[in-house]
């Protein structure tokens, strides 16, 4: 189970606050490259469950995530997740030729495949990100720019087993800094899915 806090700010102004406001904490900046998968019978999506292949920093890692029956409920994401490293070339190929996500030796595609019953897959697209990470009061700070075809978020987001007390420092200290947001509503990928910003 992954929780996260999720709060979206209001555009490119308040993103660069929280950078600067952070800055002597950050620790890496990661350029993600994300694809996302279904079923040719829609199995997987027809099930709240979504597949997807991130590239980091162009080719330098390749992980494939399942997430299934996430729920978004005032800022704070609760989900099934699964993640394992692949080599980047077979990420690239299954890319171009879907089908090669059943066939593979990754154990998590295994599992997808077989729990699902995915015999071919169907790529759906994706996005960019770019996620800047800060080691501040204890936590990893996630602040990411999310590129889609029809426009760009910005959103900060910090995993935890206590997402209340996380949501709340955050709070505070955006608020702190002038800076405003409100709770996120929907993932990435359902932002992707819906074609348009919220």
């Amino acid at each position: 189970m992954e929780v996260e806090v999720k709060l979206k700010l209001p555009g490119p102004e308040a993103h660069e606050k929280v950078a600067s406001a952070l800055g002597a904490f950050h620790e890496v900046t990661h350029m993600q490259e994300n694809v996302f998968f279904d079923g040719v019978n829609k199995e997987l999506s027809s099930k709240r469950a979504v597949l997807r292949l991130r590239f980091y920093n162009s080719d330098e890692k390749c992980v494939v995530t399942f997430k299934g029956n996430a729920v978004i409920v005032d800022g704070i994401s609760r989900g099934e997740e699964l993640e394992e490293d692949i080599d980047i070339s077979l990420g690239r190929a299954c890319v171009a030729e879907p089908w090669r996500l059943a066939t593979t030796s990754s154990t998590l595609l295994n599992k997808v495949v077989s729990d699902f019953g995915c015999k071919d897959f169907v790529c759906l697209g994706g996005f960019r990100n770019v996620r800047n990470v800060f080691n501040w009061e204890g936590l990893k700070i996630e602040l990411d720019e999310t590129r889609y075809d029809f426009g760009t978020t910005y959103e900060v987001e910090c995993e935890s087993t206590d997402p209340e007390r996380v949501r709340q420092v955050l709070g505070v200290f955006l608020k702190s800094q002038g800076i405003d947001y409100i709770y996120s509503t929907k993932s990435k990928f359902a932002v992707f899915r819906s074609g348009k910003l919220e």
